[in-house]
């Protein structure tokens, strides 16, 4: 008879596993952390990107932020790029889904503000070309990346890349990420 329980302890040891690799990336993080808030202490905006699961994380973000997350505080400057369902079907009919948020970017960047893009795999082309749109209007770009050496990781001012980490625990990474973003953005803004 099989143990129903090997599946969950197999992905809690995966899980100690890719939480050694986040640790050993803590200056990674600390920069994109500080990256982050002194961009909205400075007043400027704060983008979010990122496909299917990354989505709905890049979303989380931008609404703690501009909501509360652990304490009430001011809100804080943040859009995700993905949340318009209206903006990315006509973007994407007229122009190709991979200027989904390009096109948005353009639109809405400013020089100063910061875009956070959210990807296993580092090469979905939506998330390239919006990457080349912020450098192209000076707003800083960050990824919360898969393994290193991504197309993605080669266009961002910072990021944060988890080797050997399989999809699935990267995600989870990524939002424990989010969480350490939002408690300092807590502590710094209040």
């Amino acid at each position: 008879m099989s143990n129903p329980t090997a599946p969950i302890r197999a992905s809690i040891v995966a899980l100690r596993a890719a939480l050694d690799v986040f640790e050993s990336r803590a200056t990674q993080i600390d920069a994109i952390v500080t990256e982050i808030v002194e961009t909205l202490r400075r007043g400027n905006r704060l983008f979010s990107a990122g496909n299917g699961g990354s989505s709905a994380q890049a979303l989380h973000l931008s609404e703690e932020l501009i909501g509360r997350f652990a304490k009430t505080r001011r809100p804080l400057a943040a859009t995700c790029l993905a949340a318009d369902p209206t903006a990315l079907t006509c973007i994407a009919n007229d122009f190709g889904f991979e200027q989904i948020f390009a096109r948005q970017l353009e639109a809405l960047g400013n020089p100063g503000d910061a875009l956070v893009v959210l990807t296993t795999s580092g090469k979905s082309p939506n998330i390239l070309r919006a990457l080349d749109t912020a450098r192209a209007k000076k707003i800083r770009t960050i990824g919360l990346l898969g393994p290193s050496g991504s197309e993605c990781e080669s266009r961002c001012d910072v990021a944060l890349t988890l080797d050997n980490v399989p999809a699935p625990r990267i995600q989870e990474l990524h939002l424990l990420t989010i969480h350490l973003i939002l408690e300092r953005a807590d502590a710094a803004l209040s």
